[in-house]
Protein backbone atom coordinates (compact mmCIF):
# COMPACT_ATOMS: atom_id res chain seq x y z
CA UNK A 1 0.00 0.00 0.00
CA UNK A 2 1.07 3.20 -1.15
CA UNK A 3 0.79 5.03 2.44
CA UNK A 4 2.94 2.35 4.06
CA UNK A 5 5.97 3.23 1.96
CA UNK A 6 7.88 5.79 2.61
CA UNK A 7 7.97 7.54 -0.49
CA UNK A 8 3.86 7.75 0.20
CA UNK A 9 4.60 8.70 3.54
CA UNK A 10 6.60 11.34 2.96
CA UNK A 11 4.54 12.33 -0.18
CA UNK A 12 1.06 12.58 2.28
CA UNK A 13 3.03 14.32 4.99
CA UNK A 14 4.28 17.06 2.59
CA UNK A 15 0.86 17.44 0.98
CA UNK A 16 -1.22 17.66 3.86
CA UNK A 17 1.18 20.14 5.44
CA UNK A 18 1.27 22.35 2.36
CA UNK A 19 -2.79 21.93 2.33
CA UNK A 20 -3.30 22.81 5.99
CA UNK A 21 -0.85 26.09 5.47
CA UNK A 22 -2.94 27.06 2.02
CA UNK A 23 -6.55 26.84 3.52
CA UNK A 24 -5.40 28.65 6.39
CA UNK A 25 -3.85 30.75 4.19
CA UNK A 26 -6.93 31.33 1.86
CA UNK A 27 -9.04 31.71 5.01
CA UNK A 28 -7.20 34.47 6.36
CA UNK A 29 -7.12 35.95 2.90
CA UNK A 30 -10.91 35.62 2.19
CA UNK A 31 -11.36 37.33 5.72
CA UNK A 32 -8.94 40.11 5.17
CA UNK A 33 -10.65 41.05 1.66
CA UNK A 34 -13.99 41.10 2.92
CA UNK A 35 -12.50 43.50 6.11
CA UNK A 36 -10.71 45.47 3.92
CA UNK A 37 -13.46 46.44 1.70
CA UNK A 38 -16.50 46.53 3.85
CA UNK A 39 -14.04 49.24 6.12
CA UNK A 40 -12.47 51.46 2.56
CA UNK A 41 -16.59 51.62 2.10
CA UNK A 42 -17.53 52.49 5.60
CA UNK A 43 -14.41 55.13 5.21
CA UNK A 44 -15.80 56.66 2.16
CA UNK A 45 -19.35 56.84 3.22
CA UNK A 46 -18.01 58.99 6.37
CA UNK A 47 -15.77 60.98 4.39
CA UNK A 48 -18.59 62.09 1.74
CA UNK A 49 -20.67 62.39 4.78
CA UNK A 50 -18.21 64.96 6.58
CA UNK A 51 -17.63 66.59 3.36
CA UNK A 52 -21.91 66.87 2.74
CA UNK A 53 -22.45 68.38 6.07
CA UNK A 54 -19.81 70.83 5.96
CA UNK A 55 -21.43 71.86 2.37
CA UNK A 56 -24.66 72.48 4.14
CA UNK A 57 -23.70 74.00 6.84
CA UNK A 58 -21.42 76.51 5.09
CA UNK A 59 -23.37 77.06 1.85
CA UNK A 60 -25.72 80.11 2.75
CA UNK A 61 -27.88 78.88 -0.82
CA UNK A 62 -29.70 76.02 0.40
CA UNK A 63 -30.70 74.98 -3.00
CA UNK A 64 -27.21 75.85 -4.31
CA UNK A 65 -26.07 73.60 -1.39
CA UNK A 66 -28.67 70.68 -2.47
CA UNK A 67 -27.21 70.95 -6.16
CA UNK A 68 -23.79 70.42 -4.92
CA UNK A 69 -24.60 67.63 -2.96
CA UNK A 70 -26.32 65.98 -5.74
CA UNK A 71 -23.52 66.20 -7.78
CA UNK A 72 -21.00 65.16 -5.40
CA UNK A 73 -22.75 62.01 -4.56
CA UNK A 74 -23.14 61.32 -8.45
CA UNK A 75 -19.20 62.02 -8.90
CA UNK A 76 -18.48 59.39 -6.23
CA UNK A 77 -21.01 57.18 -6.93
CA UNK A 78 -23.12 56.91 -3.79
CA UNK A 79 -26.52 57.87 -3.44
CA UNK A 80 -27.61 60.42 -0.81
CA UNK A 81 -31.32 61.19 0.97
CA UNK A 82 -31.53 64.67 3.02
CA UNK A 83 -34.24 65.43 5.41
CA UNK A 84 -34.48 68.84 7.12
CA UNK A 85 -35.22 69.48 10.49
CA UNK A 86 -38.76 68.87 9.87
CA UNK A 87 -38.22 65.86 8.94
CA UNK A 88 -39.19 66.19 5.24
CA UNK A 89 -37.62 64.78 2.82
CA UNK A 90 -35.00 67.41 0.99
CA UNK A 91 -33.30 65.17 -1.67
CA UNK A 92 -34.49 61.38 -2.25
CA UNK A 93 -32.65 58.94 -4.09
CA UNK A 94 -30.13 61.15 -5.24
CA UNK A 95 -26.47 59.65 -7.11
CA UNK A 96 -25.64 55.79 -8.37
CA UNK A 97 -28.75 54.15 -6.74
CA UNK A 98 -32.48 55.74 -7.26
CA UNK A 99 -33.73 53.45 -4.19
CA UNK A 100 -35.18 55.57 -1.51
CA UNK A 101 -34.23 54.89 1.59
CA UNK A 102 -37.86 54.30 2.47
CA UNK A 103 -37.30 51.31 1.00
CA UNK A 104 -35.17 50.01 3.39
CA UNK A 105 -35.29 52.19 6.91
CA UNK A 106 -38.70 53.09 8.62
CA UNK A 107 -40.42 57.14 8.91
CA UNK A 108 -38.88 56.40 12.79
CA UNK A 109 -35.08 55.27 11.50
CA UNK A 110 -35.15 57.96 9.11
CA UNK A 111 -36.05 60.44 12.38
CA UNK A 112 -33.54 59.07 14.63
CA UNK A 113 -30.19 60.42 12.98
CA UNK A 114 -30.89 64.41 13.14
CA UNK A 115 -31.64 63.65 17.17
CA UNK A 116 -28.43 61.84 17.65
CA UNK A 117 -25.56 63.56 19.22
CA UNK A 118 -22.89 61.21 17.38
CA UNK A 119 -22.09 59.76 13.75
CA UNK A 120 -24.03 56.17 13.02
CA UNK A 121 -23.61 53.38 10.16
CA UNK A 122 -26.46 51.61 9.59
CA UNK A 123 -25.91 48.39 7.72
CA UNK A 124 -28.45 45.59 6.91
CA UNK A 125 -30.06 43.62 4.38
CA UNK A 126 -33.72 45.17 3.09
CA UNK A 127 -35.82 43.01 0.40
CA UNK A 128 -37.79 45.21 -1.87
CA UNK A 129 -39.94 44.73 -5.02
CA UNK A 130 -39.13 46.35 -7.79
CA UNK A 131 -40.77 45.78 -11.55
CA UNK A 132 -42.58 42.65 -9.95
CA UNK A 133 -38.96 40.87 -9.39
CA UNK A 134 -37.70 40.22 -5.63
CA UNK A 135 -34.23 41.67 -4.90
CA UNK A 136 -32.00 41.57 -1.88
CA UNK A 137 -29.91 44.22 -1.82
CA UNK A 138 -27.14 44.84 1.58
CA UNK A 139 -26.80 48.67 1.50
CA UNK A 140 -24.26 50.32 3.83
CA UNK A 141 -26.15 53.48 5.35
CA UNK A 142 -24.67 56.38 7.17
CA UNK A 143 -26.31 58.88 8.53
CA UNK A 144 -25.27 62.21 9.90
CA UNK A 145 -27.24 65.17 10.78
CA UNK A 146 -26.19 68.41 10.37
CA UNK A 147 -27.72 71.94 11.24
CA UNK A 148 -29.03 74.65 8.63
CA UNK A 149 -29.28 78.68 8.57
CA UNK A 150 -32.42 78.28 10.36
CA UNK A 151 -30.89 76.59 13.47
CA UNK A 152 -32.57 73.23 12.94
CA UNK A 153 -31.51 70.01 12.23
CA UNK A 154 -32.07 67.69 9.23
CA UNK A 155 -29.84 64.76 8.73
CA UNK A 156 -27.93 63.32 5.60
CA UNK A 157 -27.84 60.05 4.22
CA UNK A 158 -25.10 58.38 2.21
CA UNK A 159 -25.80 54.98 1.56
CA UNK A 160 -24.33 52.53 -1.13
CA UNK A 161 -25.01 48.84 -2.24
CA UNK A 162 -22.36 46.60 -1.26
CA UNK A 163 -22.56 44.34 -4.78
CA UNK A 164 -19.78 45.33 -6.20
CA UNK A 165 -17.71 45.16 -2.95
CA UNK A 166 -19.19 41.57 -2.88
CA UNK A 167 -17.94 41.52 -6.48
CA UNK A 168 -14.69 42.47 -5.93
CA UNK A 169 -14.43 40.14 -3.11
CA UNK A 170 -15.54 37.03 -4.76
CA UNK A 171 -13.31 37.76 -7.60
CA UNK A 172 -10.38 37.87 -5.00
CA UNK A 173 -11.70 34.83 -3.75
CA UNK A 174 -11.86 33.30 -6.95
CA UNK A 175 -8.44 34.27 -7.96
CA UNK A 176 -7.44 32.81 -4.31
CA UNK A 177 -8.86 29.59 -4.72
CA UNK A 178 -7.13 29.42 -8.06
CA UNK A 179 -4.10 30.20 -7.05
CA UNK A 180 -4.17 27.49 -3.89
CA UNK A 181 -5.72 25.00 -6.38
CA UNK A 182 -2.35 25.33 -8.28
CA UNK A 183 -0.45 25.12 -5.75
CA UNK A 184 -1.58 22.33 -4.25
CA UNK A 185 -0.98 20.49 -7.60
CA UNK A 186 2.18 21.85 -7.98
CA UNK A 187 3.02 20.59 -4.24
CA UNK A 188 1.16 17.27 -4.46
CA UNK A 189 3.93 16.55 -8.49
CA UNK A 190 6.83 18.19 -6.21
CA UNK A 191 6.41 16.56 -2.83
CA UNK A 192 6.04 12.79 -5.06
CA UNK A 193 8.90 13.54 -7.12
CA UNK A 194 11.24 14.47 -4.61
CA UNK A 195 10.15 11.88 -2.02
CA UNK A 196 10.83 9.34 -4.76
CA UNK A 197 14.41 10.85 -5.25
CA UNK A 198 14.55 10.92 -1.54
CA UNK A 199 14.09 7.36 -0.73
CA UNK A 200 14.85 5.86 -4.34
CA UNK A 201 18.46 5.24 -2.58
CA UNK A 202 16.54 3.69 0.96
CA UNK A 203 14.76 1.38 -1.90
CA UNK A 204 18.09 0.31 -2.99
CA UNK A 205 19.50 0.03 0.89
CA UNK A 206 16.63 -2.04 1.69
CA UNK A 207 16.97 -4.55 -1.21
CA UNK A 208 20.59 -4.63 -0.39
CA UNK A 209 19.88 -5.16 3.18
CA UNK A 210 17.41 -8.01 2.11
CA UNK A 211 20.36 -9.66 0.24
CA UNK A 212 22.33 -9.07 3.28
CA UNK A 213 19.52 -11.19 5.43
CA UNK A 214 19.62 -13.91 3.14
CA UNK A 215 24.23 -14.45 3.46
CA UNK A 216 25.12 -12.41 0.35
CA UNK A 217 27.54 -10.03 1.72
CA UNK A 218 28.71 -8.57 -1.47
CA UNK A 219 25.83 -6.67 -1.78
CA UNK A 220 26.76 -2.88 -2.66
CA UNK A 221 24.19 0.21 -2.69
CA UNK A 222 24.86 2.19 -5.18
CA UNK A 223 26.20 6.06 -4.48
CA UNK A 224 24.07 8.47 -6.18
CA UNK A 225 24.49 11.40 -4.28
CA UNK A 226 27.37 13.07 -1.62
CA UNK A 227 24.83 13.88 1.22
CA UNK A 228 23.51 12.36 4.35
CA UNK A 229 21.93 9.29 2.38
CA UNK A 230 24.70 8.54 0.11
CA UNK A 231 27.04 8.74 3.64
CA UNK A 232 24.38 6.05 4.46
CA UNK A 233 25.00 4.01 1.61
CA UNK A 234 28.44 4.15 2.25
CA UNK A 235 28.52 3.28 5.43
CA UNK A 236 25.87 0.29 4.90
CA UNK A 237 28.31 -0.66 2.16
CA UNK A 238 31.71 -0.63 4.76
CA UNK A 239 28.97 -2.42 7.31
CA UNK A 240 28.37 -5.28 4.69
CA UNK A 241 32.17 -6.03 4.16
CA UNK A 242 33.16 -5.76 8.01
CA UNK A 243 29.63 -8.24 8.74
CA UNK A 244 31.67 -10.35 6.17
CA UNK A 245 34.31 -10.50 7.57
CA UNK A 246 33.07 -11.13 11.13
CA UNK A 247 30.94 -13.84 9.77
CA UNK A 248 34.24 -15.48 7.61
CA UNK A 249 36.00 -15.13 11.30
CA UNK A 250 33.45 -16.79 13.09
CA UNK A 251 32.83 -19.51 10.90
CA UNK A 252 36.50 -20.21 10.94
CA UNK A 253 36.59 -20.19 14.64
CA UNK A 254 33.27 -22.57 14.65
CA UNK A 255 35.31 -24.69 12.01
CA UNK A 256 38.15 -24.85 14.48
CA UNK A 257 35.62 -25.65 17.50
CA UNK A 258 34.23 -28.32 15.71
CA UNK A 259 37.80 -29.38 14.34
CA UNK A 260 39.11 -29.57 18.09
CA UNK A 261 36.16 -30.94 19.67
CA UNK A 262 35.55 -33.82 17.06
CA UNK A 263 39.00 -34.30 17.43
CA UNK A 264 39.29 -35.17 21.32
CA UNK A 265 39.00 -38.52 22.51
CA UNK A 266 36.96 -37.16 25.81
CA UNK A 267 33.82 -36.32 25.16
CA UNK A 268 32.29 -32.42 25.71
CA UNK A 269 28.69 -31.37 26.49
CA UNK A 270 27.60 -28.27 27.19
CA UNK A 271 24.28 -27.49 28.66
CA UNK A 272 22.59 -24.17 29.19
CA UNK A 273 21.21 -23.24 32.75
CA UNK A 274 17.88 -25.05 32.43
CA UNK A 275 20.33 -28.37 31.78
CA UNK A 276 19.24 -28.30 27.98
CA UNK A 277 22.22 -29.87 25.88
CA UNK A 278 23.56 -26.95 23.41
CA UNK A 279 26.85 -28.84 22.05
CA UNK A 280 28.23 -32.24 21.91
CA UNK A 281 30.90 -33.97 20.15
CA UNK A 282 31.73 -37.86 18.64
CA UNK A 283 32.75 -39.08 22.13
CA UNK A 284 30.16 -37.44 24.04
CA UNK A 285 27.05 -38.56 21.41
CA UNK A 286 28.10 -42.48 22.60
CA UNK A 287 27.56 -41.43 25.95
CA UNK A 288 24.44 -39.86 25.12
CA UNK A 289 23.09 -42.64 23.09
CA UNK A 290 24.07 -45.23 26.21
CA UNK A 291 21.81 -42.96 28.10
CA UNK A 292 18.81 -43.22 26.12
CA UNK A 293 18.96 -46.59 25.54
CA UNK A 294 19.59 -47.38 28.96
CA UNK A 295 16.53 -45.11 30.30
CA UNK A 296 14.80 -45.65 27.22
CA UNK A 297 14.04 -41.62 26.79
CA UNK A 298 13.62 -39.97 23.63
CA UNK A 299 16.71 -38.28 22.43
CA UNK A 300 17.55 -34.73 23.55
CA UNK A 301 15.45 -35.40 26.90
CA UNK A 302 17.53 -34.39 29.77
CA UNK A 303 15.61 -36.46 32.29
CA UNK A 304 17.21 -39.29 30.37
CA UNK A 305 20.90 -38.74 31.92
CA UNK A 306 21.91 -40.64 34.82
CA UNK A 307 20.49 -39.35 38.18
CA UNK A 308 23.90 -38.50 39.16
CA UNK A 309 24.96 -36.20 36.43
CA UNK A 310 22.14 -34.46 37.18
CA UNK A 311 23.16 -33.84 40.76
CA UNK A 312 26.15 -33.10 39.61
CA UNK A 313 24.91 -29.77 37.56
CA UNK A 314 23.47 -28.75 40.36
CA UNK A 315 26.34 -28.75 42.68
CA UNK A 316 27.78 -26.83 39.92
CA UNK A 317 25.18 -24.49 39.39
CA UNK A 318 24.48 -23.89 43.28
CA UNK A 319 28.33 -24.24 44.41
CA UNK A 320 29.37 -22.40 41.07
CA UNK A 321 32.62 -24.86 41.78
CA UNK A 322 33.86 -27.62 39.66
CA UNK A 323 32.50 -31.16 40.45
CA UNK A 324 34.02 -34.54 39.56
CA UNK A 325 31.89 -38.06 39.55
CA UNK A 326 32.29 -41.81 37.91
CA UNK A 327 29.39 -42.68 36.34
CA UNK A 328 29.05 -47.01 35.18
CA UNK A 329 26.68 -47.16 32.07
CA UNK A 330 25.88 -50.04 29.72
CA UNK A 331 29.35 -51.60 31.39
CA UNK A 332 31.52 -48.92 30.81
CA UNK A 333 33.50 -46.69 33.28
CA UNK A 334 32.84 -42.64 32.63
CA UNK A 335 34.65 -39.78 34.82
CA UNK A 336 32.59 -36.89 34.49
CA UNK A 337 34.20 -33.35 35.00
CA UNK A 338 31.57 -30.46 35.34
CA UNK A 339 33.28 -26.95 35.14
CA UNK A 340 30.43 -23.90 35.32
CA UNK A 341 30.28 -21.71 32.41
CA UNK A 342 30.02 -17.37 33.13
CA UNK A 343 28.05 -14.93 30.77
CA UNK A 344 30.01 -11.78 32.30
CA UNK A 345 29.11 -12.26 36.22
CA UNK A 346 26.30 -15.00 35.50
CA UNK A 347 26.16 -18.46 35.16
CA UNK A 348 25.08 -19.28 32.19
CA UNK A 349 25.21 -22.95 31.79
CA UNK A 350 27.99 -25.83 32.20
CA UNK A 351 30.27 -27.97 30.33
CA UNK A 352 30.76 -31.61 31.07
CA UNK A 353 34.25 -33.27 29.90
CA UNK A 354 33.99 -36.75 30.28
CA UNK A 355 36.57 -39.35 30.04
CA UNK A 356 35.73 -43.21 28.79
CA UNK A 357 37.83 -45.21 31.69
CA UNK A 358 37.17 -48.38 30.39
CA UNK A 359 40.71 -49.13 29.39
CA UNK A 360 42.15 -48.16 32.11
CA UNK A 361 39.57 -49.84 34.66
CA UNK A 362 40.20 -52.94 32.86
CA UNK A 363 43.94 -52.96 32.78
CA UNK A 364 44.16 -51.86 36.56
CA UNK A 365 42.08 -55.17 36.99
CA UNK A 366 44.51 -56.92 34.34
CA UNK A 367 47.49 -56.12 36.30
CA UNK A 368 45.48 -56.45 39.77
CA UNK A 369 44.52 -60.24 38.16
CA UNK A 370 47.99 -60.39 36.21
CA UNK A 371 49.97 -60.08 39.95
CA UNK A 372 47.78 -62.45 41.58
CA UNK A 373 47.60 -64.86 38.97
CA UNK A 374 51.40 -64.87 38.65
CA UNK A 375 51.73 -65.74 42.08
CA UNK A 376 49.24 -68.14 42.19
CA UNK A 377 51.10 -70.14 39.55
CA UNK A 378 54.76 -69.92 41.09
CA UNK A 379 53.45 -70.49 44.81
CA UNK A 380 52.99 -74.00 44.23
CA UNK A 381 56.00 -74.81 41.67
CA UNK A 382 58.17 -73.40 44.05
CA UNK A 383 56.86 -74.85 47.06
CA UNK A 384 56.65 -78.05 45.63
CA UNK A 385 60.83 -77.37 44.57
CA UNK A 386 61.53 -75.37 48.29
CA UNK A 387 59.63 -78.72 49.60
CA UNK A 388 61.22 -81.78 47.84
CA UNK A 389 64.97 -79.79 47.59
CA UNK A 390 64.62 -79.66 51.52
CA UNK A 391 64.00 -83.33 51.04
CA UNK A 392 67.06 -84.09 49.43
CA UNK A 393 69.21 -81.92 51.30
CA UNK A 394 67.40 -83.49 54.96
CA UNK A 395 68.73 -86.83 53.74
CA UNK A 396 64.78 -87.76 53.69
CA UNK A 397 64.82 -89.61 50.27
CA UNK A 398 67.41 -92.79 51.37
CA UNK A 399 67.81 -94.81 48.17
CA UNK A 400 68.87 -93.31 44.55
CA UNK A 401 65.42 -93.99 43.17
CA UNK A 402 63.73 -92.16 45.95
CA UNK A 403 66.22 -88.98 44.96
CA UNK A 404 65.80 -89.54 41.32
CA UNK A 405 61.93 -89.79 41.79
CA UNK A 406 62.48 -86.31 43.83
CA UNK A 407 65.08 -84.96 41.48
CA UNK A 408 62.44 -85.15 38.60
CA UNK A 409 59.62 -83.94 40.18
CA UNK A 410 61.74 -80.71 40.55
CA UNK A 411 63.08 -81.13 37.14
CA UNK A 412 58.97 -80.97 35.65
CA UNK A 413 58.45 -77.63 38.13
CA UNK A 414 61.57 -76.23 37.08
CA UNK A 415 60.21 -76.60 33.41
CA UNK A 416 56.49 -75.44 34.43
CA UNK A 417 58.00 -72.44 35.48
CA UNK A 418 60.02 -71.95 32.85
CA UNK A 419 57.48 -72.55 30.40
CA UNK A 420 54.89 -70.21 31.92
CA UNK A 421 57.96 -67.13 32.06
CA UNK A 422 58.40 -67.61 28.48
CA UNK A 423 54.95 -67.43 27.58
CA UNK A 424 54.79 -64.41 29.98
CA UNK A 425 57.42 -63.21 28.05
CA UNK A 426 55.59 -63.43 24.45
CA UNK A 427 52.82 -62.97 25.11
CA UNK A 428 54.45 -59.20 26.71
CA UNK A 429 55.94 -58.94 23.50
CA UNK A 430 53.18 -59.88 21.16
CA UNK A 431 50.51 -57.36 22.87
CA UNK A 432 53.49 -54.63 22.88
CA UNK A 433 54.24 -54.88 19.20
CA UNK A 434 57.46 -55.65 19.21
CA UNK A 435 57.90 -59.24 19.00
CA UNK A 436 58.93 -59.43 15.04
CA UNK A 437 56.93 -61.93 12.44
CA UNK A 438 59.03 -64.31 9.60
CA UNK A 439 57.06 -65.17 7.27
CA UNK A 440 57.09 -67.28 4.00
CA UNK A 441 54.93 -69.33 1.64
CA UNK A 442 52.98 -72.01 3.42
CA UNK A 443 51.28 -75.02 1.62
CA UNK A 444 48.34 -75.20 3.81
CA UNK A 445 47.04 -79.04 3.07
CA UNK A 446 50.76 -79.71 3.88
CA UNK A 447 51.29 -78.27 7.13
CA UNK A 448 47.87 -79.20 8.31
CA UNK A 449 48.76 -82.63 8.27
CA UNK A 450 52.30 -82.27 9.62
CA UNK A 451 50.96 -80.38 12.61
CA UNK A 452 47.99 -82.83 13.08
CA UNK A 453 50.70 -85.65 13.36
CA UNK A 454 52.43 -84.89 16.00
CA UNK A 455 49.38 -84.77 18.50
CA UNK A 456 48.91 -89.27 16.86
CA UNK A 457 50.52 -90.17 20.09
CA UNK A 458 48.22 -88.52 22.55
CA UNK A 459 45.19 -88.93 20.83
CA UNK A 460 45.76 -92.62 20.63
CA UNK A 461 46.54 -93.16 23.95
CA UNK A 462 43.45 -91.67 25.26
CA UNK A 463 41.55 -93.51 22.44
CA UNK A 464 40.21 -90.24 20.42
CA UNK A 465 40.23 -90.06 16.65
CA UNK A 466 41.85 -87.35 14.92
CA UNK A 467 40.26 -86.13 11.20
CA UNK A 468 41.87 -83.46 8.63
CA UNK A 469 39.63 -82.10 6.04
CA UNK A 470 40.53 -79.72 3.36
CA UNK A 471 38.50 -77.60 0.87
CA UNK A 472 40.34 -75.85 -2.05
CA UNK A 473 38.22 -73.64 -4.18
CA UNK A 474 40.25 -73.82 -7.43
CA UNK A 475 42.52 -71.71 -5.76
CA UNK A 476 46.24 -71.64 -5.00
CA UNK A 477 46.70 -73.32 -1.79
CA UNK A 478 49.49 -71.36 0.37
CA UNK A 479 49.59 -68.95 2.87
CA UNK A 480 51.97 -66.09 3.35
CA UNK A 481 52.37 -66.17 6.92
CA UNK A 482 54.88 -66.96 10.18
CA UNK A 483 54.96 -70.93 10.05
CA UNK A 484 56.43 -71.28 13.48
CA UNK A 485 53.85 -68.91 15.15
CA UNK A 486 50.94 -70.25 13.54
CA UNK A 487 52.47 -73.72 14.19
CA UNK A 488 52.45 -72.42 18.15
CA UNK A 489 48.38 -71.54 17.59
CA UNK A 490 47.26 -74.84 15.87
CA UNK A 491 49.33 -76.37 18.84
CA UNK A 492 47.54 -74.92 21.54
CA UNK A 493 44.18 -75.11 19.82
CA UNK A 494 44.32 -79.25 19.22
CA UNK A 495 46.59 -79.59 22.45
CA UNK A 496 43.37 -78.16 24.45
CA UNK A 497 41.16 -80.11 22.35
CA UNK A 498 42.41 -83.57 23.25
CA UNK A 499 42.83 -82.73 26.60
CA UNK A 500 39.16 -81.60 27.59
CA UNK A 501 38.16 -84.67 25.02
CA UNK A 502 36.65 -87.95 26.56
CA UNK A 503 37.71 -91.58 25.23
CA UNK A 504 36.14 -92.26 22.06
CA UNK A 505 35.80 -89.24 21.00
CA UNK A 506 37.24 -87.28 17.81
CA UNK A 507 39.06 -84.22 16.98
CA UNK A 508 38.78 -82.55 13.64
CA UNK A 509 41.15 -80.01 11.97
CA UNK A 510 39.31 -78.08 8.66
CA UNK A 511 41.20 -76.19 6.29
CA UNK A 512 39.08 -73.78 4.14
CA UNK A 513 40.85 -71.91 1.56
CA UNK A 514 39.29 -69.23 -0.58
CA UNK A 515 40.76 -66.05 -3.19
CA UNK A 516 40.27 -64.04 -0.44
CA UNK A 517 41.56 -65.86 3.14
CA UNK A 518 42.19 -68.91 4.50
CA UNK A 519 39.73 -70.48 7.77
CA UNK A 520 40.71 -72.91 10.00
CA UNK A 521 38.50 -74.76 12.48
CA UNK A 522 40.09 -76.93 15.50
CA UNK A 523 36.47 -78.74 16.25
CA UNK A 524 36.25 -81.48 19.09
CA UNK A 525 33.53 -83.32 20.59
CA UNK A 526 34.43 -82.59 25.10
CA UNK A 527 32.91 -81.39 27.37
CA UNK A 528 32.73 -78.01 25.88
CA UNK A 529 32.60 -74.30 27.37
CA UNK A 530 29.66 -72.62 29.50
CA UNK A 531 27.98 -69.55 28.58
CA UNK A 532 29.07 -67.46 31.50
CA UNK A 533 32.82 -68.42 30.62
CA UNK A 534 33.01 -68.52 26.81
CA UNK A 535 33.39 -64.36 26.46
CA UNK A 536 36.19 -64.55 28.45
CA UNK A 537 38.90 -67.63 27.20
CA UNK A 538 41.18 -65.47 25.67
CA UNK A 539 42.05 -63.78 28.61
CA UNK A 540 45.84 -64.18 30.70
CA UNK A 541 45.23 -66.26 33.02
CA UNK A 542 41.65 -67.43 32.80
CA UNK A 543 40.43 -71.18 33.41
CA UNK A 544 37.27 -72.41 33.39
CA UNK A 545 37.96 -74.61 35.96
CA UNK A 546 37.50 -72.43 38.92
CA UNK A 547 39.66 -75.23 41.44
CA UNK A 548 42.63 -74.23 39.09
CA UNK A 549 43.47 -78.02 39.47
CA UNK A 550 46.69 -79.22 37.65
CA UNK A 551 47.40 -83.05 36.08
CA UNK A 552 47.02 -83.62 32.80
CA UNK A 553 43.92 -81.33 31.33
CA UNK A 554 45.70 -78.60 33.72
CA UNK A 555 47.73 -75.55 32.05
CA UNK A 556 48.46 -71.82 32.63
CA UNK A 557 45.59 -69.86 31.05
CA UNK A 558 48.24 -68.16 28.97
CA UNK A 559 47.53 -70.54 25.42
CA UNK A 560 44.41 -69.04 24.37
CA UNK A 561 45.91 -65.12 25.27
CA UNK A 562 49.22 -65.71 22.87
CA UNK A 563 46.60 -67.66 19.92
CA UNK A 564 44.42 -64.56 20.26
CA UNK A 565 47.42 -62.25 19.57
CA UNK A 566 49.14 -64.17 17.06
CA UNK A 567 45.86 -63.94 14.77
CA UNK A 568 45.75 -60.73 15.32
CA UNK A 569 49.39 -60.02 14.29
CA UNK A 570 48.62 -61.77 11.09
CA UNK A 571 45.46 -59.18 10.85
CA UNK A 572 43.03 -62.43 11.29
CA UNK A 573 40.16 -62.81 13.65
CA UNK A 574 40.10 -65.69 16.46
CA UNK A 575 36.13 -66.51 17.40
CA UNK A 576 34.78 -69.46 19.49
CA UNK A 577 32.25 -71.69 19.84
CA UNK A 578 30.93 -73.95 22.24
CA UNK A 579 27.80 -76.12 23.98
CA UNK A 580 28.18 -77.80 27.09
CA UNK A 581 28.52 -81.70 26.67
CA UNK A 582 28.32 -81.18 22.53
CA UNK A 583 32.10 -79.99 22.11
CA UNK A 584 34.09 -76.71 21.17
CA UNK A 585 35.34 -74.88 17.99
CA UNK A 586 37.88 -72.77 17.75
CA UNK A 587 37.92 -70.89 14.29
CA UNK A 588 40.45 -68.12 12.83
CA UNK A 589 40.80 -66.59 9.41
CA UNK A 590 43.58 -65.32 7.98
CA UNK A 591 43.74 -62.75 4.91
CA UNK A 592 45.48 -64.08 1.88
CA UNK A 593 46.93 -60.60 1.01
CA UNK A 594 49.14 -60.10 3.97
CA UNK A 595 52.60 -59.16 3.17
Amino acid sequence: MLWRSVVGKLWLTILLLVLAVLIILTMLLTQFFETFHDNQAKDQLEKMADRLVVILESDENSVEAVRNTKEMAEVYSMSVMMIDSEKQPVLEASGESEISLNVFLTEEQLKEVPELKTKRFVKDEFPFVEDNRAENHTMIIYGEPYRDRSGGTGAVYVYQSIENIAKTTDHAKKLIFIAAGIAIILTTVFAFFLSSRITAPLRKMREAAMLVAKGEFDAKVPILTHDEIGELGMTFNRMGRQLKNYIQALNQEKEQLSGVLSSMADGVITFDRKMNILVTNPPADRFLQACYYETGMAENDKMSLPESVMLQFNQVVTLEREQLIEVTLQGRSWVVVMTPLYNQSMIRGAVAVLRDMTEERRMDKLRKDFVANVSHELKTPIAMLQGYSEAIVDDIAESEEEKKELAGIILDESRRMSRLVNELLDLARLESGQMKLYRSWINVPEYAARVLRKFHGPAKERNIQLQLETQIDNVQNELYADADRLEQVLTNLIDNAIRHTTEGGSVMLKADITDSAVKMDVMDTGSGISDEDLPFVFERFYKGDKARTRGKSGGTGLGLAIAKNIIEAHDGIITVHSKISEGTTFSFVLPRNVE
